[in-house]
């Protein structure tokens, strides 16, 4: 499923995820979930795409009902609504880091806020961008996962490469185990 992602800067809300488990309201009303898995790249250029190929073998599986998952591709501060005050914001994307290719980070938000977004992300308004944003509006989310993957080839091709490919089930699992840990 994709989201639509044009809407305001964090539409006038009148519930607060962090203040209670009463529910929270998008911008046009729908009950939003609690935890959002986003997946962030760009597909047209091969492990660049990553993180949407992750959440793509998620939403074919059985997941917590307070769970959605999202396909942000290259939307950068286009995502701030969609992650608007969540309890928990999990995120995969590729990452630039000294590292061998197929290496999965994680990181929580202060170390991955601590990082020189250059450093970090691949995309021109990365989400580390997106959630200093989303802070200074009053409306990020509660927690901040990264899942960052090691690309071995940023270069234009719809397929990830086999190494980056190979690497895609232990990030659904990693995910899982977020969510299971946090569903506590």
């Amino acid at each position: 499923m994709f989201l639509s992602l044009r809407r305001g800067f964090c539409y006038d809300r009148t519930v607060s995820v962090k203040q209670a488990t009463a529910p929270v309201f998008g911008p046009r009303g729908e009950t939003m979930k609690r935890r959002l898995v986003l997946g962030i790249g760009n597909i047209l250029m091969k492990d660049e795409g990553v993180g949407v190929h992750v959440v793509e073998a998620l939403q074919g599986m059985p997941l917590p009902e307070d769970v959605e998952v999202a396909d942000g591709g290259t939307f950068g501060t286009g995502l701030i609504d969609l992650i608007a005050d969540r309890e928990h914001l999990i995120v995969i994307d590729a990452v630039h880091a000294d590292e061998a290719p197929g290496t999965v980070l994680r990181f929580a938000a202060d170390e991955y806020a601590a990082q020189p977004p250059a450093v970090i992300s691949l995309h021109e308004v990365g989400i580390l961008e997106t959630l200093r944003m989303a802070r200074q509006l009053d409306c990020a989310p509660g927690k901040m996962t990264v899942f960052g993957i090691v690309p071995e080839e940023v270069s234009p091709g719809l397929e990830l490469t086999e190494k980056i490919a190979g690497v895609v089930p232990k990030v659904i699992d990693l995910v899982i185990g977020e969510l299971n840990e946090t569903e506590k």
